[in-house]
């Protein structure tokens, strides 16, 4: 009778996953798998023969200047986002819960309101910002007398402007699950902190930080991979990935090689060595940076 009861939750636990594990195995794995069997080919999307190539899509993805170009662009991605989306919301969410004392509510709104705004709208807008010739910053910067540059065919310029882009749409997410984060502070320990004259930096780096590591590591995971997914609208609308190739990403770079050129096997080497970086990437995430997650909260 026992162990008819432990078969049925077993079963009962296997009938909970399924769901689940089948829509991974369908929308995840089997991608996966498919994208590595078309990195092996010579495939544009057409023809009805698919030519195997072994590494040889790999190799050209490798010996490409472009992919250099590429993985640099995405790294300079990756920093702006990490400042933007994730440290500059850190340090608001701790201001808005432990230092101000009135109107935090309408920072809040305030903060949060740009993320409703959607990508292509976010684009339009930012593009009109920094115009050079009627835009708001090139208008302010005249009058002082700083010429706004063409942003769009100023290489790494070009990269920043898309970036706040990305940081529409997630700043005020990030900022949220902070400060519900530092929500589980206890109160007593920061007017502890205070009584002892203890400055709000060091509050903020000894007390609030190693309390909220848990929240911080999920916001900066999350960073990173939504961060880079929106940039892409803002590459396509705005540039292209131009000029020469100054704004585009391993994503985009992904996305035209199989949609703009119709290299699917070089598409698809390229889209395996991405996720190979970002699985690495997560590996070394786990090995030293969650050793010192606090996760009682």
């Amino acid at each position: 009778m026992r162990l008819t009861q432990q078969k049925r939750e077993k079963v009962l636990a296997w009938l909970f996953i399924a769901p689940a594990g089948l829509a991974f195995l369908v929308f995840m794995f089997w991608p996966v798998m498919y994208t590595l069997y078309l990195s092996l080919l010579k495939w544009n999307m057409v023809a009805p023969i698919k030519v195997p190539v072994g590494l040889g899509n790999y190799l050209d993805v490798l010996t490409d200047p472009v992919t250099l170009k590429l993985f640099a662009n995405t790294a300079l991605y990756m920093v702006l986002l990490m400042v933007l989306n994730f440290l500059i919301p850190y340090v608001f969410a701790f201001v808005n819960t432990f230092v101000m004392k009135r109107g935090k509510g309408v920072y809040k709104i305030l903060l949060f309101m740009p993320s409703l705004i959607s990508l292509v709208v976010g684009a339009i807008v930012l593009q009109w910002i920094f115009n050079p010739v009627s835009g708001p910053v090139g208008l302010l910067l005249a009058k002082i007398g700083i010429t706004l540059p063409a942003w769009s065919k100023t290489k790494g310029l070009v990269i920043v402007v898309i970036s706040l882009v990305a940081v529409f749409k997630t700043f005020g997410y990030n900022f949220l699950v902070l400060l519900s984060g530092m929500s589980n502070v206890s109160p007593e320990l920061i007017e502890a902190a205070r009584l002892e004259k203890t400055p709000d930096r060091q509050i903020f780096r000894r007390i609030v930080m190693p309390l909220t590591s848990s929240t911080a590591v999920y916001v900066l995971i999350m960073s990173i991979v939504q961060g880079l997914q929106y940039v892409f609208t803002p590459i396509k609308v705005l540039t292209q990935g131009g000029p020469n190739n100054a704004s585009s990403n391993i994503i985009y770079g992904v996305y035209q090689e199989a949609f703009g050129y119709y290299n699917t096997g070089k598409a698809s080497a390229l889209s395996i060595m991405t996720l190979v970086v970002f699985v690495v990437l997560l590996l070394v995430e786990f090995k030293y940076v969650e050793k010192g997650v606090y996760y009682e909260n």
